[in-house]
């Protein structure tokens, strides 16, 4: 039997005691079953927090623009739009370029008597090369978007739609409070439109809060005259966007600036960052207890064992040997504990993820269930992670039993 052979066959004997040493065989599980719950509970904590992330990307992605390009005095419109979206869809990485209006408007309901809406105002050609919400129709079409049988067109989204108890092909009165100034004060302008469509994202707030209709009927509710108050962009890759944004400020001009979707949600996205952060510190103090319980479990079986490794010492054992006996000890409790760890851990935030398990309140989290998205290079440091503080738990033990003086334990045997 080889050097390392005698090493991993003494230790495993180690782990599976004697029956009158069962209290250090159910320490022995109890630092098993530690290393597994603070690897499992990394695997899922992590696969929240970046599935919440993804998600969240993935929707802002999806419903808004990679750049916004606007006026740096936010009161004035962008009347020579035409001229500037054409000369903006001429730069490199520019993919495509929507010119848009944005007002705040109100709408009621048999189900509710007022809600604010934002709504856009669109070309729509433009718009579904720019953005995806469009797209995703849940009832109706956007044939009618720009007039039906007179009236002006307006897509919906499906939440907004349900807490008015409105109906497809339903009119409505869309109100613009900051209307117009009369000698009595500021009035508010309305439009009647009809609902062409219905789009649903899946994001809660784009689906509950906007709506879009043609760029003419937005123009003429807000009295805004020929101009838009923005020009989106979409970049051929949108983690380019900042790079992209300054070439389209550069190009538009000293009185325009350019506003990339990272920086617009650059307070969201820090603040799952922290989350995130947070989560590993707190979790990861599971991994220290399970440390602690690996140290109990090897000074217990040295205390137990004294004589049996007097014995071996004395047989020639070296007290290299000896300690990496102990050391191995706790790589197996702390390989087995990973790989239960990480198993389960994926296994659960597989199933959960593709069964929706975890349902929550839409309204605040803006999805429905809790997204999980593991990820392999996760698995990777958390198992690096688990295995390093098993074995620095096995540092004090391990030297305590090569501390043992055979001629002394043996003497009164």
């Amino acid at each position: 039997m080889g050097s390392a052979s005698f090493e991993w066959f003494v230790a495993g004997r180690y782990l599976r005691t004697r029956r009158k040493e069962k209290v250090v065989s159910v320490v022995t599980v109890i630092s098993v079953a530690g290393v597994w719950a603070g690897v499992m509970a990394l695997v899922i904590s992590l696969a929240v927090n970046n599935g919440f992330s993804a998600m969240l990307q993935r929707s802002l992605l999806s419903a808004t623009a990679h750049v916004n390009l606007e006026r740096k005095d936010t009161s004035k419109g962008i009347a020579d739009w035409r001229e500037l979206s054409a000369k903006v869809r001429t730069l490199p990485h520019v993919v495509a370029a929507s010119p848009v209006l944005y007002g705040h408007v109100v709408i009621s309901g048999p189900q509710q008597d007022a809600k604010v809406l934002v709504l856009k105002g669109i070309e729509k050609e433009s718009e579904l090369q720019t953005s995806d919400a469009l797209h995703k129709l849940k009832q109706g079409s956007l044939d009618g978007l720009s007039n039906d049988a007179g009236l002006p067109g307006i897509v919906i989204g499906s939440k907004a739609m349900e807490d008015t108890g409105l109906s497809l092909n339903g009119v409505i009165s869309v109100i613009y409070p900051e209307g117009d100034m009369t000698p009595f004060g500021l009035t508010a302008r309305t439009l009647r439109f009809r609902i062409t469509g219905v789009f649903e994202s899946g994001f809660y707030d784009f689906d509950d809060t906007w709506a879009f209709v043609a760029l003419p009927a937005e123009q003429k509710l807000l009295f805004s005259g020929d101009v838009v108050n923005s020009i989106e962009i979409k970049a051929d890759d949108p983690f380019e966007a900042p790079q992209v944004g300054d070439e389209v400020a550069r190009a538009a001009g000293p009185e325009y600036k350019a506003l990339n979707w990272e920086d617009q949600n650059k307070q969201l996205f820090s603040s799952l960052k922290f989350e995130h952060e947070v989560t590993f510190v707190t979790v990861g103090l599971i991994e220290l207890v399970a440390a602690l319980n690996i140290l109990i479990a090897l000074t217990m079986i040295v205390l137990t064992r004294y004589r049996d490794i007097a014995v071996l010492m004395s047989m020639g054992a070296r007290r290299a040997q000896i300690r990496r006996i102990f050391v191995l000890q706790g790589a197996m409790i702390g390989i087995v504990g990973t790989v239960l760890g990480l198993l389960t851990g994926y296994a659960f935030c597989y199933f959960a993820n593709r069964y929706h398990w975890i349902g929550i309140d839409e309204t605040i989290y803006a999805v429905g269930y809790v997204p999980f998205a593991p990820r392999i290079l996760d698995a990777l440091w958390i198992a690096g992670a688990a295995i390093g503080v098993s074995l620095l738990a096995t540092i004090y033990p391990a030297r305590n039993a090569t501390q043992i003086m055979p001629v002394e334990v043996l003497r009164y045997e």
